[in-house]
């Protein structure tokens, strides 16, 4: 009898600490626009995978891509109160609340992905970054998708080709301007909507990348492709500031060890992931010319006459892009 006693005394203590490690262990979730098949989806799932294991279950980061919780102004207030959190989110809201954040978007800041890797591991970069505790927010670290592109339905010989065109694009200050002093005429639109809205003509062209172009067959509806590598378009990592505080401080540095680790991994990988849509894009039946800031005439130029003035930390995040290319 005590020798059941005993191992019964040990089977309530097992079923205790699993209890108490199933108490401890908590799901967290991380918003996105993009769908599953996009990188910055395939990364996330990767980096909440390799979490879970690393904590034993403790932070368990469940993913939500193609904006099911809602779009970007929605997912940034979800942070703001703790419903949401963790995201991976475009510039659009930071910039629209702070001109700085949209310093990323100048156009031809970088040549390349190599360039843009530098530059959001940068001092100006990780300036901004901290600086999102004022929107109630904890910065982990910047991603990006692939360089910008042009899509357009029509034929392209010269800029001129796009003027008075509707243009598909994010709803972010610089990049609205960016297309105005182009001569488009700039159409924000949510990603889900584009392909319908390309294919029956609401919008005459976008801005996007290689990887969309080809996952989401823009292509099939288009009579130009043009590969400009005029933009690169960062992503943000962010965590809620109240989530934040919930997170054992042991596991908070196992979260932003796997954020740096995945984001960094992330951009690099978008060098070859350009390359490798490219190479499928010129598959198809699609012309594409390849471009520089020459086609786009006095427009570039006239572009940062305005936001050196909106947003004054565009200066150094130019005197480090010139570092780099040096």
């Amino acid at each position: 009898m005590k020798g059941l006693r005993t191992l019964g005394a040990l089977a309530a203590a097992a079923a205790l600490a699993v209890s108490a490690g199933a108490a401890s262990a908590k799901d967290y979730r991380l918003g996105l626009i993009t769908p599953p098949p996009h990188q910055w989806t395939k990364t996330a799932q990767a980096m909440a995978d390799q979490l879970k294991k690393e904590t034993d279950g403790a932070v368990n980061i469940l993913i939500f891509p193609s904006g099911q919780l809602g779009n970007e102004a929605q997912m940034l207030q979800q942070l703001q109160t703790g419903a949401l959190d963790f995201a991976f989110l475009t510039l659009g809201e930071f910039s629209n609340r702070d001109p700085n954040y949209g310093i990323f978007l100048a156009p031809y800041i970088v040549d390349d992905v190599a360039g843009a890797r530098k530059l959001l591991q940068g001092e100006t970069a990780n300036k901004l970054l901290d600086q999102v505790d004022q929107f109630g927010l904890v910065g982990l670290g910047y991603g990006m998708a692939g360089m910008r592109q042009i899509v357009m339905a029509n034929e392209v010989d010269s800029v001129d080709d796009i003027s008075g065109k509707k243009i598909r694009t994010i709803p972010f200050a610089p990049e609205l301007d960016f297309w105005k002093k182009v001569g488009a005429a700039p159409t924000p639109m949510p990603l889900p909507a584009l392909y319908d809205a390309f294919a029956n003509g609401q919008v005459d062209g976008m801005q996007i990348d290689f990887e969309g172009t080809w996952n989401s067959k823009y292509y099939e509806h288009a009579d130009t492709i043009i590969e400009s590598n005029h933009m690169m378009f960062p992503m943000i990592a962010v965590a809620s500031g109240r989530s934040w505080q919930q997170i054992p401080e042991g596991d908070r540095e196992k979260v932003e060890a796997a954020f740096d680790s995945f984001l960094d991994e992330l951009i690099g990988s978008y060098a070859s992931i350009d390359a490798d849509y490219l190479a499928q894009l010129k598959t198809t039946d699609v012309p594409v010319i390849t471009v520089g800031r020459p086609f786009f005439g006095d427009a570039i130029d006239e572009w940062y006459v305005t936001w050196r003035e909106e947003a004054p930390m565009l200066t150094d995040l130019e005197a480090e892009a010139e570092k780099i290319r040096n």
